[in-house]
């Protein structure tokens, strides 16, 4: 998993047509999932998220585009968003509560712009990130031989 990756290790295998040190280009997008309900269905939760984290993140950073999408699929684990670039990782995180989890997108976002392929290191993570976390997909562009991150190090042997 990524949260046992030494930070100080150097990369092991990068693409041919990229620089060893590869920031995510192109604009961050911040999906939030617009129909997430309570786990009982007893409320929609999804707008609320929407709206707190445009107000956070939306005009304050012109790299940063937040879009409301219909559904994530991940019903289970409201409120649910998806962060996103061209040439970066994909982590798609639930169980998040308008408030805490607003606020740890505007730090993550952050850190995703600054890491190598937005490959945000678990320790920059805020803990209800850590817990929320669905998925972490790598960008559809990148793909070593070996299937380790760009910044993972050797394969272990």
């Amino acid at each position: 998993m990524d949260r046992e990756i030494p930070a100080d290790e150097t990369p092991a295998t990068v693409p041919a047509d990229s620089p060893s040190s590869m920031a995510a280009r192109g604009p961050v997008i911040v999906s939030v999932c617009t129909t997430c309900k309570t786990a009982d269905g007893s409320a929609v939760v999804g707008p609320d998220m929407f709206a707190a984290v445009q107000a956070a993140i939306g005009a304050a950073d012109r790299n940063v585009m937040v879009r409301p999408v219909q559904c994530l699929s991940v019903c289970k684990r409201p409120a649910t968003v998806a962060v996103s670039s061209p040439d970066g990782y994909t982590f798609l995180f639930g169980d998040l509560e308008t408030e805490s989890g607003t606020a740890a997108l505007v730090s993550f976002v952050r850190s995703y712009q600054a890491s190598d392929y937005g490959l945000v290191p678990w320790r920059e993570r805020a803990d209800v990130l850590r817990k929320g976390m669905v998925a972490r997909v790598p960008p559809p562009a990148w793909s070593p031989d070996d299937g380790r991150a760009p910044n993972a190090g050797p394969a272990p042997k």
